[in-house]
């Protein structure tokens, strides 16, 4: 019994023999899994921008070269016919003009208001908190509803704006502001700079909080005053603040439509038009599908180049700096 005993254990009967381990993942196979692991956290950003963006741009490239009824058929390529009858319109001098001191002017104001402004919330004062949140109403109110009241507001029969100035005796008849069109065009750029205050503000405001208070107290200590310590500290360190706030405004200055439209639809005529609603009317008065997207294509470019030139001269100030 124990030879038989000895005998099964060393032939391993009782015992058996283990599994052979599984043949190991090639490297080559597991690397590539590892280089598509990103595509799960960049799909659905790559999806929507190809979708959302690159998309529209392709389809209104397409359609500035496509012959389009005022039934909305589409009837052949075009070619570069739709761009020759856009710049063949009489008023398109004028609006481009109009639409370039329209975007100077709003962001260059807005931008100069707001440093006076994040100036304001970066000090400490009773209050603060409270101001702060009155600034983000009027941003986070509905654009075309601040415009709607504002022309309320300048209108020359019932508006507050006649009857306080009246009042106080600045004007003896009440003036119809929106009718003359370098009065509307005033009034939209200042209403436009009131919609575009909230956001620049808070993104100068940030830039103040990051820079940090040593860099105030070791000028102090070298005798800088506070214009002195303004100009050279606080404006070169929000640099990169005040690039974000001009090319987000640029952008959405250019693009503005709802003040333009709901305070003069850019009337008398075509007189307060910028590129935004020209396109607009031609589009859905003139039934010029092709031509609007013609327009549409040209304000794009117009914004693209205007945000590469700012972004060149900003970084050839820091190159020599």
């Amino acid at each position: 019994m124990a030879v038989h005993d000895v005998t099964a254990s060393a032939t391993g009967a009782e015992h058996p023999a283990p599994e052979a381990p599984a043949p190991p993942v090639p490297r080559r196979r597991r690397r590539s899994w590892r280089a598509l692991e990103p595509l799960l956290w960049l799909g659905p950003a790559t999806l929507l921008i190809l979708t959302m963006v690159v998309w529209p741009i392709i389809e209104m490239i397409r359609t500035s070269l496509t012959k389009v009824s005022s039934t909305g058929l589409s009837e052949g390529f075009a070619g570069l016919r739709n761009y020759t009858d856009l710049f063949a319109e009489g008023d398109l001098p004028g609006v481009l003009l109009r639409t370039v001191v329209w975007v100077i002017g709003v962001v260059t104001v807005t931008i100069l208001v707001s440093l006076a402004l994040s100036q304001l919330l970066n000090a400490s004062f009773p209050g603060r908190r409270l101001v702060r949140w009155a600034m983000i109403v009027p941003w986070a109110s509905s654009v075309l509803m601040t415009a709607l009241i504002w022309r309320w507001m300048l209108n020359n029969f019932y508006g507050v704006i006649n009857r306080l100035l009246m009042d106080i005796g600045v004007l003896d008849a009440p003036v119809n502001w929106l009718a003359h069109p370098g009065q509307a065009l005033a009034a939209m750029m200042g209403v436009a700079v009131f919609v575009s205050l909230p956001f620049t503000s808070f993104v100068l405001l940030a830039g103040l909080q990051s820079i940090p208070g040593e860099v105030y107290e070791a000028a102090r200590v070298d005798g800088a005053g506070p214009v002195r310590a303004y100009l050279a500290i606080t404006l070169p360190l929000l640099r990169p603040s005040l690039v974000v706030a001009a090319i987000i405004n640029v952008i959405n200055v250019f693009n503005s439509f709802p003040i333009i439209w709901a305070m003069t639809r850019g009337g008398p005529g075509f007189s307060t038009d910028t590129t935004t609603t020209y396109l607009y009317k031609l589009a859905f008065d003139n039934q010029s599908v092709g031509e609007s997207a013609a327009m549409a294509v040209v304000n794009f470019g117009l914004v693209l180049a205007v945000v590469l030139v700012y972004l060149r001269v900003v970084r050839r100030q820091e190159d020599t700096a």
